[in-house]
């Protein structure tokens, strides 16, 4: 079967999977696939995820049965850990419809091509694709009820019918399709001293979005006062004058009448909502947007009489402890709960601290993710030893050009500057971000948060950056949550620096809530409730509270099959006392095996 051919002038591209960094790799084709897109060729040996997620489409299911089903998907011997994921391995290249199409079979949930896909160097597939292609409908979130404290929604937007950016230190546009290359140059020369590198390269996108990929006849959207109000783009983008620059880039939109209630909408399109960003791609809540569009026309609402209202600031806040959380938590006393949310308030940063398998990770994120509002306003590092201040924060990595083969240093955000930049966005500093550091006794954190140790004591002041010479202030809506394995090192070896920057909160087997954690699981799992009157009765006969064991090794579904209980008691918790007791000559088995537990409980 003859090689359907290249897209001339563009490289391999490539998707890494999360968890274990399963690699599928591809290329453009010259053929067009059914949407008007280039085809997609995934390559022979290609890894995807063997998981169907809920927001994947149906051609996408059908297409993937049909390659499971003629021996194109097979599954892939399994990546070594407990918890890796179930990959399948392709077997031959398979042509897909779009970039797209092929992104949908390695993930297994319907996701974007273009930002998908990237080359080896991190430059997405959409850079390769020409300024005129895109989908044929799209959709779009543009954010106005807060640009440099004015409220452009509710007086200029709705009242005058469109839909704008500022682009205040922009030259004369000449083109009506700016290159994304071109914009970054406008950019990097109008924001000298402006704005922040990353906010230059999240600027160069926006940009890109509202002058090149929208259309006329897109659906757009914008918030305000918790209400999304829907619209119909009209016309090309235009650069006009305005007072300030904080419109000057515009596209006439016709809107509908009424807006719709936060409340009410879909879930995934809440979801979508929340990602901070100016200007957010809506494509794949399309037919959300679509159902709301059609309920809309109608009625005209009365105008609001001033041009420009000065917006008053949003109060930072936590939301309130709820009973599901703390029922979903199995948390008894919400009080306590309400003590973590008042001292992330006061503090802004918290590490929970205690033995193995207290929950300590799970908790800080499933209480960051409802804090935050959702996954999208949440990252999560993990320290080790050689963890350093280029990893974390920013520094020249070394990458290269794939013409030259020439190696060059390019100065890089880590993922405190990436959520430190988002949080710090206009319209955004009333929403909480949370960054969890997991191990975070295991790395040397003055090493790592160099001149940002400051800062994290005070947030009302600003350091200049080692590399790239910001001012940088560290934003109050960006929390941190760490956590600290007690066996790995006492919370007495803490130095007195992170003590005065963190609060520490203790979750131990034998206080509450974890000590009748796993009692309160079992009983809602309808389990007999031994492993509990076990788990105590090894606890009590060990001397040393930080080698305690937590209860989540006896959480999960393993445990319930046949031989489960001793298996996982001789290979994980058995082996963590031999550890602490080794050299003392105590034989750890007769002291703490379930034989000896079961006779002796107490």
């Amino acid at each position: 079967m003859p090689q359907p051919d290249r897209l001339p002038g563009t490289p391999d591209f490539r998707i890494k999977l999360p968890q274990d960094g399963a690699e599928a790799r591809g290329y453009l084709l010259t053929p067009f696939g059914g949407n008007g897109t280039n085809k997609f060729l995934l390559r022979e040996g290609s890894l995807v995820t063997a998981e169907e997620w809920p927001g994947l489409g149906r051609h996408a299911r059908h297409f993937r049965a049909e390659l499971r089903a003629d021996g194109a998907l097979v599954d892939a011997p399994a990546a070594p850990g407990r918890d890796a994921p179930a990959r399948w391995m392709v077997t031959r290249d398979v042509e897909c419809n779009s970039s797209s199409a092929a992104a949908a079979l390695v993930y297994g949930y319907d996701a974007s091509g273009p930002e998908s896909w990237r080359t080896d160097e991190g430059h997405p597939l959409s850079d390769y694709l020409s300024t005129g292609w895109r989908p044929p409908l799209k959709a779009w979130l543009v954010r106005g009820s807060n640009v440099s404290g004015h409220n452009l929604v509710r007086q200029l937007w709705l009242k005058e019918g469109f839909v704008s950016l500022s682009g205040a230190h922009l030259p004369p546009l000449e083109e009506s399709d700016p290159t994304k290359s071109a914009l970054r140059r406008f950019v990097e020369e109008g924001y000298e001293g402006a704005a922040s590198y990353h906010q230059k390269q999240g600027l160069v996108d926006e940009l890109h979005a509202f002058l090149t990929q929208m259309r006329v006849g897109d659906t757009v959207a914008t918030y305000d006062d918790d209400r999304l109000y829907l619209g119909r783009i009209t016309g090309d983008a235009v650069q006009t004058t305005s007072p300030g620059g904080l419109s000057n880039l515009r596209r006439t939109v016709t809107w509908g009448a009424d807006g719709h209630a936060y409340d009410e909408l879909p879930g995934e399109l809440r979801q979508k909502l929340s990602v901070q960003h100016d200007v957010v791609d809506l494509t794949g809540v399309l037919d959300a947007l679509d159902g709301l569009d059609g309920e809309a026309a109608g009625t005209d609402e009365p105008a609001v009489a001033e041009t420009l209202e000065r917006l008053a600031p949003k109060e930072l806040t936590l939301p309130e402890i709820s009973e599901a959380l703390a029922d979903e938590l199995l948390v008894h006393d919400r009080a306590w709960l309400e003590e973590l949310r008042e001292l992330l308030l006061d503090e802004k940063q918290l590490v929970f601290y205690g033995p193995p398998g207290t929950g300590k990770t799970y908790l800080a994120m499933r209480l960051a993710e409802y804090f935050g509002g959702g996954p999208e306003q949440v990252k999560i590092v993990q320290f080790h030893p050689s963890y350093a201040y280029e990893d974390f924060f920013e520094g020249f990595r070394p990458v290269e050009d794939p013409e030259t083969r020439e190696v060059a240093f390019r100065l890089t955000a880590g993922p405190l500057r990436e959520l430190a930049d988002l949080a710090s966005r206009e319209g955004n500093r009333h929403v909480p971000h949370f960054l969890i550091i997991d191990e975070i006794n295991r790395a040397n954190l003055a090493k790592v948060f160099g001149e940002l140790y400051f800062l994290l004591e005070y947030r009302d002041r600003s350091v200049r950056l080692t590399y790239s010479g910001d001012d940088f202030p560290l934003p109050p809506n960006l929390f941190v949550i760490g956590t600290m394995n007690t066996a790995d090192r006492s919370i007495a070896l803490v130095d007195a620096a992170m003590r005065r920057r963190f609060a520490f909160v203790e979750l131990s087997p034998r206080t509450e809530p974890t000590a009748g954690l796993l009692g309160r699981w079992l009983e809602r799992e309808g389990r007999d409730a031994e492993p509990a009157s076990l788990l105590d009765a090894l606890n009590s006969r060990i001397d040393d509270a930080d080698f305690a064991i937590g209860p989540s090794y006896l959480m999960k579904p393993g445990v319930y099959r046949d031989g489960g209980l001793d298996r996982t008691w001789r290979t994980k918790i058995l082996p963590l006392l031999e550890e602490h007791h080794y050299g003392e000559g105590i034989d750890v088995a007769a002291r703490y095996g379930l034989d000896s537990l079961r006779e002796r409980p107490a």
